[in-house]
């Protein structure tokens, strides 16, 4: 986008200058990688063109769309995880759940973010393309990565961890880990995360922290992240063609759907950078 739009607005001056869109997004189709803990994504097409043809000769096709809310790209709401009954603030989880969705911290209070986001590179501040199934981001991993960026994350931004899971997301069983496992942050990961201080954390994977080769687990990144500080999650990113091109800080915009009651969103979010020699 480019060209003198003639405005005052300083940020549509900027955008005029020429921005780049990463679509950190993934797409939604039937059979796609997911946790089997939710509901999969289906989508059928009740009229087609020509079931109803109008008087002028055209016609509309529709869609029925079912798909858990943690299914896809998607954000954890803080209603998602409850740690002895109680979620964020010592609110009672099960009096919470009133006609079919919670009256406290529903998606539809997951605020629209237009942030700073910075990128710890872990798989390659590694030197590997992906991190091994199972295996526990440390602090040590993030302090590099981190460090590797030559910025510093303020309260208040998005702070995204790249294990290189992402290139495996065509191998559904493999990127799912539900047999071997998935790389993460483990819970000493999640704490110093919560040290940044971030409005919300995100990764490539289908839970963002660590998922070991069994089943049973527990999700304690999740308890510290969300129950503890509040701080949202935002899972199977794509967080590729940002690491390829080396980009570690830019801005960051996500809006989730306003689904009242509801523990997550789907969402579609996108990493804005100026282009290269301009503005």
């Amino acid at each position: 986008m480019t060209g003198d739009i003639g405005v005052t607005d300083p940020l549509l001056a900027l955008i005029a200058h020429g921005v780049r869109v990463y679509d950190m997004g993934r797409p939604m189709t039937i059979g796609m990688p997911q946790s089997q803990d939710h509901p999969p994504f289906r989508m059928v097409i009740p009229r087609r063109h020509g079931d109803l043809i109008r008087a002028d000769g055209s016609s509309g096709a529709n869609d029925l769309i079912i798909t858990g809310s943690h299914v896809g790209t998607h954000i954890d709401a803080l209603a998602h995880i409850s740690d002895d009954g109680r979620l964020h603030g010592g609110v009672d989880a099960q009096a919470s759940c009133i006609g079919g969705g919670y009256a406290h911290h529903g998606a539809e209070t997951i605020p629209p973010m237009v942030r700073r986001a910075v990128l710890l590179d872990v798989a390659a501040t590694l030197g590997i393309d992906h991190c091994p199934a199972a295996y526990e981001v440390t602090v040590d991993d993030l302090s590099a990565a981190l460090a590797r960026t030559g910025v510093r994350p303020s309260p208040g931004d998005v702070v995204l961890v790249r294990t290189g899971w992402g290139r495996l997301y065509d191998d559904t069983e493999t990127y799912v880990g539900e047999v071997h496992g998935a790389p993460g942050p483990g819970e000493a990961g999640a704490r110093w995360l919560a040290g940044l201080e971030p409005l919300a954390v995100g990764g490539d994977t289908v839970a963002f922290e660590r998922i070991p080769a069994h089943r049973g687990y527990g999700l304690p990144g999740h308890r510290v992240l969300i129950v503890d500080h509040g701080i949202y999650i935002i899972e199977v990113l794509d967080l590729e063609q940002l690491a390829a091109d080396g980009v570690v800080e830019f801005t960051f915009v996500l809006s989730p759907l306003k689904l009242v009651g509801a523990t997550g969103s789907p969402v579609r979010p996108l990493g804005l950078v100026m282009e290269e020699g301009r503005g």
